[in-house]
C-alpha cells in the first residue's frame, strides 16, 4: 500500500470479472477491448474511481478527480471474459489487499453499462429520438442489469430524496425501509448515501427478521452524478443509465411505488417528474401509490414543496401524492395497500409486475436536456401552459441546478459563464426562488460541513 499525496492507495492490482461480465464471446471481447481504449475510457475511468471512492465525505465529482490523478484501470482480454488491473486505486476498497466483494460486483456493472453497452449502440437497435425506442432501450439496459424478475410480487419501493439530510431524517428514512422490509417490500433508490442509504439500512433488518435472504437493493445512477453520489455499500444490483431522463424512466417504469424524503433541488426533479407524468390524462387511472413523508421536524420542508406544487400546476394535482408527516409505520402500511391496487390493475390488464409499459411518459419527459446557459434561460416557466408541459421545463429548471451543484459538465459551466438565470412568469419566479431559497437555509444543496455557493440566479 502506498500513500500518494497523503491518500493511501493500493499500487497494483488485478481482479477477475464476476456476473454476465464473465459471458462474453471473443467477438464481443474484442469490441470492448477497442472501445475501452477510445473516447469511452476517460468516463469508464472516472465511474471506476466513483466507485472505488466508497466511503467519500463530500459531494465535489470535481475534487474526486483532482485527488486521485494518478488512478488508472486498464482492461485485459481473457476467455473467461474481461479482468481489470487497477493502478493507485483508493485503498478504502480493499481489506487486507483485496477488494470488498460489493464493490467488485459494482465495479464489473461500471464495465457492463459503460463499456460494454458502447459496443452495442452502433448496431442501430434503437432510434433514440422516438419515444418506443427510448422505452425499450431503458427496458434492455435494466434487463442486462438483470433486475427484473419475472413473476415475482409487484413489491419494489422506490425511494427518493437527498444526500444531504441531517440524522433525524436518516434515521427516519432507516425506520421507513425496515417497516417496508418487514412486509416483504424490495427497495430501489438512486444508490448514494443519505436518504438512498437509510431505507436499504433499514430494510436489511426487517428482511433478516423475517428470513427473506434474496432482499433486492437496487441502485440506479448516472455517469453525470456517481462520483458525487458514489454507490452506498448495501446496493446489490447497480445500474448505470445514460443520463438522468433514462435514469427517471426507469424508476417509475421499474418501482410499483415511490416514497420521497426531504431532499434539494435532485428531489424536486424527481417529483415534478413523477408529477408531470401522473397528471397526464392517459395516465389518469394509472395506480401509483406516491407518498412523501419525513419526521415532525421536516413538516416545513414537505410544506414549502406542497405549496410551490400548487401554486405553479393547480390544487388538482395535490390529489396524486399524500403526505404523511412523523409516522413511518402508516407509510408502510398505505403503500403496500397501494401495491396491492397495483397488483389488482396490472393483473387485470395484463401488464407486466416487472416492467410498466403500460405508463405513458410523453417525450418531454424523454429527451436529454443539456443544462447549458442558453437553454436554462430559455424555460418557458409560465402558468398558461399545460400542466404536464409546465412540469416538465420546471424539471428541467431543477436538473439544471443539480447539473451546476455537483455534475462535472454544470459544474465547469458555471466555471466559465458564471451562475445560471431563470426567467419566467414574475409571480411564479417568486415561489421557485423561495422555494430554492429554503433548500439553501436548510443545507439541502450539499454535504453537511460544505459551504454552498449559489449556481443560479432566479430573474424577477
Amino acid at each position: 500500500m502506498n500513500n500518494i499525496n497523503n491518500l493511501k492507495v493500493i499500487p497494483k492490482t488485478t481482479i477477475a470479472a464476476t456476473g454476465g461480465m464473465t459471458l462474453l464471446s471473443q467477438e464481443e471481447v474484442n469490441k470492448m477491448m477497442e472501445v475501452g481504449k477510445g473516447g469511452v475510457h476517460e468516463l469508464f475511468r472516472k465511474c471506476c474511481l466513483a466507485v472505488l471512492n466508497c466511503d467519500a465525505k463530500e459531494d465535489d465529482a470535481m475534487a474526486v478527480l483532482e485527488r486521485y490523478p494518478d488512478f488508472e484501470v486498464t482492461l485485459i482480454p481473457r476467455e473467461r471474459g474481461i479482468h481489470l488491473r487497477f493502478e493507485n486505486a483508493p485503498a478504502q476498497a480493499f481489506v487486507d489487499g483485496k477488494m470488498i466483494s460489493g464493490i467488485r460486483d459494482s465495479i464489473f456493472s461500471v464495465l457492463r453499462d459503460i463499456v460494454f453497452q458502447s459496443t452495442e449502440k452502433g448496431e442501430g437497435n434503437y432510434d433514440l429520438t422516438q419515444s418506443f425506442d427510448i422505452t425499450n432501450f431503458v427496458f434492455e439496459i435494466l434487463r442486462r442489469g438483470e433486475v427484473h424478475q419475472f413473476g415475482a410480487e409487484p413489491n419494489l419501493v422506490v425511494c427518493w430524496g437527498g444526500h444531504s439530510i441531517n440524522r433525524v431524517e436518516y434515521q427516519y428514512t432507516k425506520d421507513i425501509g425496515y417497516h417496508l422490509g418487514l412486509r416483504g417490500a424490495h427497495i430501489c433508490t438512486g444508490c448514494g448515501t443519505g436518504a438512498m442509504k437509510g431505507p436499504m439500512k433499514g430494510a436489511t433488518v426487517g428482511h433478516s427478521k423475517q428470513r427473506i435472504k434474496d432482499g433486492r437493493y437496487i441502485g440506479l445512477t448516472e455517469p453525470g452524478i456517481i462520483a458525487a453520489e458514489a454507490p452506498n455499500p448495501i446496493v446489490n444490483h447497480l445500474v448505470i443509465m445514460p443520463d438522468i431522463e433514462k435514469r427517471l424512466e426507469a424508476f417509475v417504469r421499474l418501482g410499483h411505488g415511490i416514497i420521497v424524503f426531504p431532499g434539494g433541488v435532485g428531489t424536486a426533479e424527481e417529483i415534478l417528474y413523477l408529477i408531470g407524468i401522473l397528471a397526464n390524462e392517459k395516465n389518469k387511472d394509472v395506480p401509483f401509490p406516491f407518498i412523501m413523508t419525513g419526521p415532525k421536524e421536516s413538516a416545513d420542508y414537505f410544506h414549502k414543496i406542497d405549496e410551490f406544487i400548487r401554486f405553479a400546476l393547480g390544487d388538482e394535482v395535490a390529489d396524486l401524492y399524500e403526505i404523511i408527516i412523523d409516522d413511518p409505520e402508516e407509510v408502510a402500511i398505505k403503500m403496500m395497500a397501494g401495491l396491492d391496487a397495483v397488483k389488482l390493475y396490472r393483473t387485470k390488464n395484463k401488464i407486466s409486475y416487472y416492467f410498466n409499459w403500460g405508463l405513458h411518459i410523453d417525450s418531454s419527459f424523454q429527451f436529454p436536456f443539456l443544462p447549458t446557459h442558453e437553454n436554462m434561460a430559455g424555460l418557458a416557466l409560465h402558468p398558461d401552459r399545460p400542466i404536464e408541459e409546465l412540469a416538465a421545463s420546471l424539471r428541467r429548471a431543477f436538473s439544471g441546478i443539480v447539473a451546476g451543484n455537483v455534475k462535472e459538465f454544470g459544474v465547469q459551466q458555471i466555471k466559465e459563464k458564471g451562475v445560471y438565470q431563470i426567467n419566467g412568469d414574475h409571480a411564479l419566479m417568486e415561489k421557485l426562488d423561495d422555494l430554492l431559497q429554503s433548500f439553501i437555509a436548510q443545507k439541502r444543496m450539499k454535504l453537511p460541513g460544505s459551504v454552498y455557493t449559489p449556481v443560479f440566479e432566479v430573474v424577477k
